[in-house]
């Protein structure tokens, strides 16, 4: 069963690299990690993905993964999507290359959602460098 609270560690890193933009209820649905053009992108968890494509034009290429009932994950601002909507994808698993925003910043937009609300990923994810 799904915890309702974040689990630190439930989910691992898409990316290594700076945050450059972190979570604020109301003003951003995730936070913003930098890294290099091309750099892998991987899937924060297990799960299946339900979208991949390039129909918002606010998130680039984006691939959004759905790990349970409850819980799905959005990677936004990729150059190329490796994954296609409907394939099974493994914790770890590259699923995309790095992009760069609409101010050529190279990052990638990653965001969680628990029961359709945007929560703080650093909540989920391991502690920086631990």
């Amino acid at each position: 069963t799904a915890a309702a609270a974040p689990q630190q560690g439930v989910l691992q890193w898409p990316l290594r690299g700076p945050i450059l933009k972190t979570f604020a209820t109301g003003k951003s649905n995730g936070i913003v990690i930098g890294g290099r053009p091309g750099d892998p992108v991987k899937a924060a968890a297990t799960g299946r993905v339900v979208y991949a494509g390039s129909g918002i034009e606010a998130y680039g290429p984006l691939i959004i993964i759905k790990h349970d009932d409850s819980l799905i994950t959005a990677y936004g601002q990729n150059s190329t999507l490796l994954v296609k909507e409907g394939d099974a994808v493994a914790q770890g698993q590259t699923i995309s290359e790095v992009g760069v925003d609409s101010r050529g910043v190279a990052s990638i937009q990653f965001e969680v959602r628990q029961n359709g609300q945007p929560v703080d990923p650093l909540a989920w994810l391991p502690k920086p460098g631990g």
